[in-house]
């Protein structure tokens, strides 16, 4: 069955989160490096719940600064998509104030849920029956892009989804994905993975 609509991840897919992380770590008076470094000590521990880091440094959760910083492909990797045909979503776990950002951030897409809006949260199988939902198509005409293994490729593929690991942001270079993965170190990539 042939890929019809496309739906991604926004951290560390589309959106950088360096800039938000740094904010972080400045709020809570922890050295962006060593911030950082524990994030990552956290993940290859196979820790999933990156605010856990809090509990790591013993202080109280802050939010980074709102907004996104997009990479350089995500915006045309969108734009070409869209122009193939596919239905193009994002879904991802993020907060209420995630859809209005990622649209001030110039990005425009059929369909954005988050899972303030869904009440659910990935990698929960309920988060992906909601996306095939949404999408109104069979999983197996979905593609479900991501960075982390555990949050992204693997329930997609439980799903019945096309996964597509991209390989950038902390998970993905500590996560080695299945080899039902699809897999591209960049968006500038994926329309090509997909036939477009």
């Amino acid at each position: 069955m042939a890929v019809t609509a496309v739906f991604l991840d926004v951290g560390e897919t589309l959106a950088d989160e360096t800039a938000y992380w740094g904010s972080v770590a400045d709020r809570v008076g922890i050295p962006r490096l060593t911030f950082f470094a524990g994030a990552g000590a956290l993940i290859a521990r196979g820790e999933r719940d990156h605010r856990r880091i809090f509990e790591l440094f013993g202080v109280e959760p802050v939010e980074g600064d709102r907004g996104f910083t997009l990479y350089v492909d995500a915006l045309p990797c969108l734009v070409r998509l869209r122009e193939a045909g596919y239905l193009v979503g994002l879904a991802a776990n993020q907060p209420d104030w995630a859809e209005a950002a990622l649209e001030a951030a110039g990005v425009d897409v059929d369909v954005v849920a988050t899972s303030a809006a869904l009440g659910v949260a990935k990698p929960a199988p309920e988060f992906f029956e909601r996306i095939v939902s949404a999408a109104a198509r069979p999983a197996a005409e979905i593609a479900y892009v991501g960075d982390r293994v555990d949050n992204d490729v693997e329930p997609a593929l439980a799903a019945g989804m096309v996964a597509v690991h991209v390989r950038r942001g902390p998970w993905a270079h500590l996560h080695e994905p299945p080899s039902a993965a699809l897999r591209v170190s960049s968006l500038d990539e994926l329309p090509a993975v997909l036939g477009v």
